[in-house]
């Protein structure tokens, strides 16, 4: 190569790699703040993806991700959501209740979208659906709007109970509080005793279900919280162990060999979430995007465990089902 050729070469990589380093800088950022736990998170995941995708955003291309997971250890949060705000994110997307706390405790200025089971005016997030102030706003699974209806549900499933438990983790405040006093109303509407079963990790599910063995394995209800989510292998194995009629919040638990469920479609709430985040990217304003509410609910029964656990659906519930697992 010539002497200027090289020259010439030189400056075009000197003039090249700055605006390419420019430009990944310039790549908006999206951070993602969860309580659980990476491997617990990949569908959802997943869903907040596609919901960028949906909105022209694909991570890698014109976009980056900063992934924060508590690992099921909710006091490291605030730090976490800390984090995200000292790096300056575009918009910062919270997977459960917890980390949408943590994260509006954390900054009033950097958009928040929420995925929430909780009404988050009651939260304090915000204070109107259609016209959310401030920072904050998402999509509202209304679980707990349905907690009672799961009770009845199990009930229709099982008459002859006398006695419901309900697990439910007390280090989720309000959320558990609501939800318990939910499915109490339910509870005496039909003539049904409730039993209060607490657990917030690993180790005191397992001694919540050694209780519930001593007691006869009444029927279950288990909260929508989402450490259970979580942990829906090892609820999967122990219902099937100790024999337990039970039902669930989310459609991943049935799919996984749980009994039955009832509730919003998380993959597609995610989704939408990602997509007000994409949505936010291109300009948006929390205040101009109302809390989107989920519309459809749906009952999954899984036939191959009613079988193993020698429980006859009735006919009316099969029916009704939006996904019959056989």
């Amino acid at each position: 190569m010539r002497r200027r050729d090289f020259i010439k070469a030189v400056a075009r990589s000197a003039i090249t790699w700055p605006l390419a380093a420019r430009a990944q800088q310039a790549m908006p950022v999206v951070g993602v703040l969860s309580p659980a736990t990476s491997e617990a998170d990949a569908n959802r995941m997943n869903a907040i993806r596609q919901g960028l995708k949906d909105a022209g955003y694909i991570e890698g291309e014109n976009l980056m991700i900063e992934y924060r997971s508590a690992e099921n250890q909710l006091d490291r949060l605030p730090a976490l959501a800390g984090d995200l705000v000292s790096r300056q994110v575009n918009v910062i997307l919270t997977i459960a209740t917890p980390a949408a706390v943590a994260a509006k405790s954390a900054t009033n200025t950097i958009p928040i979208v929420f995925n929430l089971g909780v009404d988050p005016v009651q939260l304090g997030l915000v204070t109107s659906f259609n016209r959310p102030d401030g920072n904050v706003t998402g999509v509202y699974g209304s679980q707990l709007a349905i907690a009672g209806k799961r009770l009845e549900l199990l009930h229709e499933l099982v008459p002859s109970a006398g006695a419901m438990s309900f697990l439910a983790n007390p280090k989720s405040g309000s959320f558990a509080e609501i939800e318990t006093e939910a499915l109490r109303a339910a509870g005496r509407s039909l003539g049904v005793e409730l039993r209060i079963l607490n657990a917030s990790n690993s180790n005191e599910i397992d001694a919540a279900f050694t209780t519930l063995a001593k007691d006869h394995s009444v029927p279950l209800v288990v909260s929508a919280d989402a450490l259970f989510l979580n942990q829906r292998v090892q609820l999967v194995v122990l219902t099937a162990r100790h024999a337990i009629p039970v039902i669930y919040a989310f459609r991943e638990l049935t799919a996984a060999g749980g009994l039955m469920s009832y509730g919003p479609n998380l993959a597609y709430l995610y989704q939408q979430a990602g997509a007000y985040a994409g949505r936010i990217l291109k300009g948006a304003k929390t205040t101009d995007l109302p809390v989107q509410q989920a519309v459809k609910l749906e009952l999954v029964i899984n036939l191959r465990t009613a079988k193993a656990l020698d429980i006859t659906v009735p006919q009316s519930m099969l029916v009704a089902a939006d996904e019959v697992i056989e």
